[in-house]
């Protein structure tokens, strides 16, 4: 869907920075039991949180919405109500998380030279981590936030059986933005999709293609919402921040 109403506001930038926000919002919130992304949290829906933030980071010039067929119109008023003028198209989104992230880079602005991809539901990403990722990108090409396990980790074979137990030192929880070169990303994405490859993240496409990924500090704060409890968490971050 083409907004047109935003396209009227988006301000154009040319030069080689330029970088485009894929916003991932069309899972299907099995775990939640409803569309996560459009349940409540503080007083607008959680998609609301997650775009605002986007918008008012600097680094970031546009906004591509990937969604479900029959969320299209109400993401496209979400980002009207909530002056999300760098929104430009909300878009249909695939089966898989690879799918949709490939249909996300292919309808950035011709412009875009980097390509941030980010969980919809993940509406705690702050400024600084923003442009903390794509200034690492700028430098490296390819590069992702992570925070540091604070619970031991033990890796099972398939019977269940512990087969070894990393150093938590060794391990990183990896949040969003993913931020990439966007050829870099747009080759990965369709070399996976052609191989078949299921991905958890847009990190393992680049990484099977041989590119590195440059790591920087994540924020605990920056939580993905998966399930219901994960909702009253988010309640008290947001209280939190407002300073109530």
């Amino acid at each position: 869907m083409d907004v047109s109403f935003i396209n009227k506001l988006f301000k154009s930038k040319s030069n080689d920075d330029f970088c485009t926000a894929v916003v991932l919002a069309a899972g299907n919130s099995q775990r939640m039991g409803k569309d996560k992304i459009l349940m409540p949290l503080g007083g607008a829906p959680v998609i609301a949180h997650t775009l605002k933030a986007l918008q008012s980071a600097e680094c970031i010039d546009e906004i591509v919405v990937v969604t479900k067929y029959e969320s299209l119109q109400e993401l496209a008023d979400i980002c009207n109500d909530h002056g999300i003028s760098k929104a430009s198209k909300v878009v249909v989104g695939g089966k898989t998380r690879l799918e949709s992230s490939l249909i996300g880079v292919s309808n950035a602005d011709e412009r875009a030279k980097y390509i941030a991809i980010h969980d919809g539901a993940r509406p705690f990403v702050t400024n600084s981590l923003i442009e903390r990722v794509v200034h690492s990108a700028h430098q490296h090409g390819a590069s992702a936030p992570a925070v540091s396990a604070t619970d031991t980790v033990r890796i099972l074979n398939a019977k269940g059986a512990v087969v070894e137990t990393p150093s938590r030192d060794l391990v990183a929880l990896m949040q969003t933005p993913q931020v990439f070169m966007t050829e870099m990303i747009k080759a990965a994405l369709t070399r996976a999709q052609q191989k078949g490859i299921k991905l958890t993240d847009d990190c393992s496409a680049v990484e099977a293609m041989g590119y590195k990924v440059t790591i920087v500090a994540g924020d605990p704060d920056n939580i993905k919402l998966t399930t219901a409890r994960d909702l009253h968490i988010a309640e008290g971050i947001l209280s939190e921040r407002s300073g109530k």
